[in-house]
């Protein structure tokens, strides 16, 4: 299975989404304003460039889609910005699509690249998270092990639980170790090639209601970055608190398993532009 498994990744970058949001808006065109705002935006790209796009570059394991779902209502100016930061990410592909209700666009865009001959693996990114250098590489590995779990079951839930919440500003990085089961990243679904339903069917936290896991509490697999416009509930916010500045080994650490650069981090949070 390890050869034909196919494994994709989805991200959603601005999408203005029907629903699919903490926050509410009363029109596509408040929302639009919302998501678009140019200090929204300059920060969604810092956490993307810095955090997000490292990660998904240097997987150990290469042979895997990224898709980014825009919106076509998104400026071109901020398309043309991602066009140039993905340009030397092969995995990586920008897939634009109308605004609509948020888990049916996105399961038609992981259905449109599904390859219902082969199972596939598919797993949610925010674009201000980021997943361990070698994700993809135990991702393959853990749903292969559980090849005859999948095959009886049609399809189940891969979920690494240990990873930091973190903090960026010109200063670096604050953060601190946290378990979290079912929290969104690091999180996948594995499912036989019949089965149409997808990742983004079904509430990270839920998941378990509807089919098997299997959790893995490999250390230090994720990080989940809270920024000022993050769209968390109460819990999240909770999780936040208490961070403190990395040390010069634990920088070491982040550019290693996580491919992020506190120097980078530094010059870019401390950009004017």
């Amino acid at each position: 299975m390890t050869e034909t498994m196919q494994i994709i990744g989805i991200c959603r970058f601005s999408y203005p989404a029907q629903g699919g949001f903490q926050i509410e808006h009363s029109s596509l065109k408040d929302r639009c304003a919302f998501l678009y705002h140019p200090t929204r935006m300059k920060e969604r790209f810092r956490f993307f460039e810095t955090v997000c796009l490292p990660g998904i570059k240097a997987q150990t394991d290469s042979d895997f889609t990224f898709l980014i779902v825009i919106g076509e209502s998104l400026p071109d100016h901020y398309k043309q910005k991602l066009q140039n930061l993905l340009h030397d990410i092969p995995q990586a592909l920008l897939v634009t699509r109308p605004s609509g209700p948020h888990r049916q666009v996105m399961q038609a865009v992981l259905n449109h690249f599904q390859d219902t001959k082969r199972p596939s693996v598919q797993f949610r990114h925010d674009d201000d998270d980021a997943v361990a250098v070698d994700y993809v590489a135990k991702l393959r590995e853990t749903v292969a092990d559980c090849q005859p779990y999948l095959t009886r079951h049609r399809r189940i839930t891969v979920d690494f639980n240990r990873g930091f919440t973190a903090r960026l500003d010109a200063h670096g990085v604050q953060a601190k170790p946290i378990f979290r089961p079912h929290l969104g990243v690091a999180l996948a679904m594995a499912v036989m090639p019949e089965i149409r339903q997808t990742v983004m069917n079904f509430q990270h936290n839920k998941m378990p209601q509807f089919m098997p896991t299997v959790t893995r509490s490999d250390p230090d697999m994720f990080v989940r970055c809270h920024g000022n416009f993050n769209d968390f509930d109460k819990n999240d916010a909770v999780q936040a608190q208490d961070l403190s500045y990395l040390d010069a080994a634990g920088e070491r650490h982040f550019k290693q398993r996580f491919a992020i650069a506190c120097k980078e981090i530094r010059s870019v949070f401390s950009s004017h532009t």
